[in-house]
């Protein structure tokens, strides 16, 4: 079943209103064995294309997942990256920042996190908190100890806008593919998930009152990923607003659209450095020894 990507992608500049952007859309799949054949699919020809994009070392990859609360980011990190090498991928979390971390520009701690060349970062959580639960919560920005004009500016949020558009617009120069996706979840399918987790013993810890708080805040949270997905989106970089109330079509749109980028790098191995008349040779010697 051939998933257009396309269609969930944030077209830079636009008026994003998530309320009309699909948590669910119908299934990508026929059932659960062709939904475990597509991701298989995915993920072997994924594993192919970091083998080739580490050998290559010319490009880097960053991943960044944002969401809210239970939408699955963690999940759709598990199932699409489960045949990635180990060695060819780092995963970062980001959560309140140290005291150390708050005496930085707010790109600071993520840029230290960034992947090397021939590597896939991925992010989960993000440089994009910092448009996203600093504009909820007004206290976090007064810890950050900005100057009075610029904590208190009129365009302070848009000022940051511009600062990570200018961020991935140079690591896409210098050969890091930035690539965005928003799980987006309804407000629904959250209170399912989170009584789930309050249904089940094992998965007790997973629930905070925190979590209840932030969710009374949903609509100051979908006010500032429409506003932050509509002024980041590029064409470089883009935006995915995934339908996540299905998790396993989330999981599909995902690991295509990582497909897609990787395999429009045209990554290649790189010579060897013996000939094939000395290949051959050293086959000869081998098979003597």
């Amino acid at each position: 079943m051939t998933i257009d990507t396309d269609a969930y992608r944030v077209l830079p500049g636009s008026q994003v209103k998530l309320g009309q952007w699909p948590t669910a859309v119908a299934p990508l799949y026929r059932d659960k064995d062709d939904y475990e054949d597509q991701l298989a699919a995915h993920v072997k020809r994924l594993s192919e294309l970091q083998d080739l994009l580490y050998a290559d070392n010319r490009h880097a990859l960053l991943l960044v997942f944002q969401a809210m609360d239970a939408a699955g980011k963690d999940g759709v990190i598990k199932h699409v990256m489960s045949g990635v090498n180990p060695q060819g991928c780092q995963v970062f979390s980001f959560k309140h920042p140290s005291a150390l971390e708050l005496d930085h520009d707010f790109l600071w701690r993520t840029t230290q996190c960034l992947p090397e060349r021939g590597r896939i970062g991925i992010f989960n959580r993000s440089y994009y908190e910092e448009v996203l639960i600093v504009r909820v919560h007004p206290e976090i920005l007064k810890a950050q100890s900005l100057p009075g004009p610029v904590a208190k500016g009129p365009r302070l949020w848009q000022e940051r806008f511009d600062s990570i558009v200018n961020l991935e617009r140079h690591l896409h120069r210098n050969g890091t593919q930035v690539l965005k996706f928003f799980l987006h979840v309804s407000r629904d399918e959250q209170r399912r998930r989170f009584l789930a987790r309050l249904d089940d013993p094992r998965k007790n810890w997973k629930f905070t009152a925190a979590d209840m708080q932030e969710r009374e805040l949903w609509p100051r949270y979908m006010h500032a990923y429409a506003e932050a997905l509509g002024a980041t989106s590029t064409e470089q970089s883009p935006w995915y607003a995934v339908p996540a109330d299905d998790k396993r079509n989330a999981r599909l749109i995902v690991s295509q659209a990582i497909v897609e980028r990787l395999g429009a790098l045209k990554l290649r191995y790189p010579e060897p450095e013996l000939g094939e008349a000395e290949l051959r040779k050293m086959r000869e010697r081998l098979s003597r020894t």
